[in-house]
């Protein structure tokens, strides 16, 4: 027969090595001396070793053995304690988990912040993160695949989604110092753009009748997202449109510059906070919602961004 000890015997067991002696442990959990040995001997009667040596008065020592099970005691434990405390969320109306779409279009510190202070205000609540396009967010929404979508446009969605507007993502196109057209040190037309290579965000998830939009290139790279993009232009692989807050830090040091061309648009682009209506966010989705809202409040926008970086470059 396998060895079937219980969690209370496991327990017992803990407390004594953790305090070094069967009285010691009674005190504890609050038992009789006698209850603590009775219940050490059931537990290795059950597992058919020694995990404690008694040798007249000293005080037990555990054996070899007893170290090692110790270590496999004190894990399911602990794990007893996260079910404890999950369940105890779970009556309170915390959610088990959470299921979040994030959109590329959030700086990735803006992100890391808010996930970081996420994983210590509910450590219960398990997280199912998924970064993509807004395509792809909406998409997910819709088939109940997230809880809460970060991120992207509310245009054509279904009426099943509620949006609230909680930031903005600034986009601009930018190069490489070292690009020819950051070289050229002047306001830009679509004639010195138009043999460059322009990188471009080609998503898989866009509707059929998606049109390129600040396409003015004959030559452009098609790449799967933003966070590539960016790193080919930064690479000075080409030229393109990427959210200044996510590439900030490449433009403070100088390594990448804005490019200063009227004909391309560059947006203040909003970012939305998303949800289906038959299933409003809970506590912790709801926390998400509203710390997003607070860091990407600080996000410049397009006139402090002119601010910013004028004459630069």
């Amino acid at each position: 027969m396998l060895p079937n000890p219980t969690l209370d015997q496991l327990q017992v067991f803990v407390a004594v090595a953790e305090t070094g002696s069967f009285s010691a442990a009674a005190r504890q959990l609050n038992r009789a001396q006698s209850v603590i040995s009775y219940t050490i001997g059931n537990l290795e009667a059950q597992l058919q070793l020694m995990l404690l040596e008694r040798s007249g008065s000293r005080q037990p020592v555990l054996t070899d053995a007893g170290r090692a099970i110790l270590e496999d005691a004190r894990r399911m434990l602990s794990d007893l304690d996260s079910l404890r405390a999950r369940s105890k969320a779970l009556t309170q109306g915390l959610e088990g988990e959470v299921k979040l779409g994030v959109s590329v279009m959030v700086p990735d510190q803006s992100l890391v912040g808010v996930l970081g202070r996420f994983q210590e205000t509910f450590p219960t609540v398990r997280l199912r993160l998924t970064v993509g396009s807004p395509f792809l967010l909406t998409r997910m929404l819709d088939k109940g695949q997230a809880d809460v979508g970060i991120g992207g446009s509310m245009e054509g969605v279904s009426d099943g989604l509620v949006g609230q507007r909680i930031g903005t993502s600034f986009l601009a196109p930018v190069a490489a110092r070292s690009h020819r057209l950051a070289q050229l040190n002047r306001p830009l037309s679509v004639a010195d753009v138009r043999d460059e290579n322009q990188i471009v965000v080609s998503d898989a998830t866009a509707p059929a009748d998606a049109k390129d939009f600040n396409v003015f290139s004959r030559r452009t790279w098609r790449v799967s997202d933003m966070a590539t993009k960016k790193q080919l232009i930064a690479g000075g692989l080409g030229w393109g449109g990427v959210p200044l807050a996510m590439i900030h830090d490449e433009l403070v040091s100088g390594a990448v510059v804005r490019l200063a061309m009227d004909a391309y648009e560059a947006i203040d682009y909003p970012i939305f906070a998303a949800w289906p209506a038959a299933s409003p966010p809970g506590p912790a989705a709801k926390w998400l919602v509203e710390r997003f809202r607070e860091t990407l409040a600080n996000c410049p926008s397009s006139s402090r961004r002119r601010a910013d970086l004028h004459g630069r470059g």
